[in-house]
């Protein structure tokens, strides 16, 4: 897969395209999960709420990202009782760590390949991984998504991959 430029904004929060990029964002976030839910620990394996954060946040910049980080776990949690609420936190702070790191990668290399989305997803990962061993005290649970979560950073990698360059050129 070959690295393609591809147009990347930084919406403001004064924009109502912030608004709007950050409601289908978290649209697809709410979707998104409950899909992966039909399949047994599809949670857990696909990582499903972390996917749209990190396409919204990557194409639309911090502010949008950021709405859809820490609006997609509340409202999820909300509607339809996942995550659940003893994990909330965890996965809100590992949600604002992918949109941190996202718009940092995507306004300093203003390109979205394959090698730079897996940089973004494992540093978020591994950071998440640390304030989550700091949150629960346990390594082997902080480190569940590398553990059985591999395949959802791999969709989220290329996933988000495609979604960037092939649906969202733009």
């Amino acid at each position: 897969m070959q690295t393609t430029t591809v147009k990347l904004y930084s919406l403001e929060y004064n924009e109502a395209k912030t608004y709007l990029a950050a409601a289908l964002f978290l649209a697809g976030n709410l979707a998104l999960p409950q899909l992966c839910h039909l399949v047994h620990l599809g949670g857990p394996t696909l990582l499903p709420i972390y996917f749209f954060t990190l396409v919204g946040t990557y194409k639309y910049g911090w502010q949008a990202g950021l709405l859809t980080a820490l609006l997609s776990p509340l409202a999820n949690w909300a509607l339809f009782g996942m995550p659940a609420a003893a994990v909330l936190p965890v996965i809100v702070f590992k949600s604002v760590l992918l949109a941190l790191v996202a718009a940092w990668a995507a306004a300093r290399f203003r390109r979205a390949g394959v090698l730079l989305l897996a940089g973004v997803v494992l540093c978020y990962q591994f950071l998440g991984t640390l304030g989550e061993w700091a949150y629960w005290g346990d390594l082997r649970t902080a480190a569940q998504d590398f553990r059985i979560g591999l395949p959802g950073m791999l969709l989220q990698i290329f996933g988000g991959w495609a979604v960037i360059n092939l649906l969202i050129r733009r």
